[in-house]
């Protein structure tokens, strides 16, 4: 499966739970919902994985937690507000160079509209296929 079809499955998964649920629950309701259906259509979820940050030699085990990783591919950041700000971003991008990751997704439940709530950061080429 490439990035592309790999994001666009996670992003038709997210709309359908925002379909039928709406926005306004707990980013937590959001994440364990998307990570069973993830998982039910066959795709490697990993939730709320711990990555390290090596700075020299020491090593900082709290660094962050990645909400998701699917198919040890994708870096996912799930948030519920009412709009993304460019520190969500920038954030995300910083995850992607900690754990050397190509592509993550930021879904924002809480925006008025899923489309509008979805950004595809990428760190680096994000050469085809995966």
């Amino acid at each position: 499966m490439t990035y592309n079809e790999l994001s666009a499955a996670i992003i038709e998964v997210a709309i359908d739970i925002y379909r039928r649920l709406g926005p306004g629950l707990l980013e937590s309701v959001y994440h364990t919902i998307l990570a069973h259906e993830l998982t039910r259509r066959g795709l490697s979820v990993q939730k709320e994985v711990a990555v390290p940050l090596i700075w020299d030699s020491l090593r900082f085990d709290i660094g962050f937690r990645a909400d998701l990783i699917v198919n040890d591919l994708i870096l996912i950041e799930l948030k519920s507000i009412e709009e993304i700000a460019a520190v969500h971003k920038k954030q995300v991008l910083t995850y992607l160079r900690i754990t050397g990751k190509k592509l993550g997704l930021l879904i924002n439940f809480g925006e008025e509209t899923l489309k509008d709530g979805v950004r595809r950061i990428i760190n680096g080429d994000l050469d085809e296929p995966a």
